[in-house]
């Protein structure tokens, strides 16, 4: 399958710009195939493994496996070490972090109050949906009804809030405290320089 594989890649940047796949014909102009039949076979090809379906007008639409993505074995972030071209597994971004999709939001995070916990401005917060946490978790809480984000922690007065910056001061509540859900992981996007957008 290392053609198909070229062809998935293809399609995948292509549906990465437009949301959309082209229809059967303009396939076959993008991956440079001439006849009808040979972008059928592959489209065939590309559904029996699981990266395409079809819908009943029949359009195409990603199936379950178009968003996996090659998993390397291991990086070092200390010395470097030989490349292993090796076969890899693959996986998908949701099903490495979202366990319960019915209850995870993506929340974009605002303010620097967190940065010592590797949570900076712009990242995106993947959490999940719940009113139970144990101190010590992530949590974004609701709190005299205002959002934050921060360490869930409790002592002899009760729970607080914990920031990871020594320039905020933790956060007790004058009121109210609801938690919103539990920070199950952290999306940031570098830009071409290899900094955080």
């Amino acid at each position: 399958m290392s053609q198909d594989a070229t062809y998935l890649a293809q399609l995948q940047d292509y549906y990465a710009r437009h949301r959309v796949f082209p229809p059967y014909s303009g396939i076959g102009d993008l991956l440079g195939l001439k006849s009808k039949s040979s972008v059928a076979a592959l489209v065939a090809r590309l559904r029996l493994e699981g990266f395409l379906e079809a819908m009943p007008d029949r359009r195409l639409k990603p199936g379950p496996r178009f968003f996996e993505r090659v998993l390397a074995e291991s990086v070092r972030a200390g010395f470097p070490q030989a490349a292993d071209d090796s076969a890899r597994d693959s996986l998908t971004i949701d099903d490495y972090l979202i366990e319960h999709p019915s209850r995870t939001v993506l929340v974009r995070v605002k303010g620097d109050s967190m940065v010592d916990a590797g949570i900076h401005p712009g990242d995106i917060a993947v959490v999940e949906r719940t009113h139970s946490a144990r101190p010590g978790d992530l949590v974004v809480a609701i709190v005299d009804d205002e959002f934050t984000l921060k360490r869930l922690a409790r002592d002899r007065e009760g729970f607080l809030l914990l920031p990871a910056n020594p320039a905020y001061p933790p956060i007790r509540p004058k009121g109210s405290l609801e938690l919103f859900g539990v920070v199950v992981g952290i999306i940031r996007k570098y830009g071409g320089n290899g900094t955080s957008k």
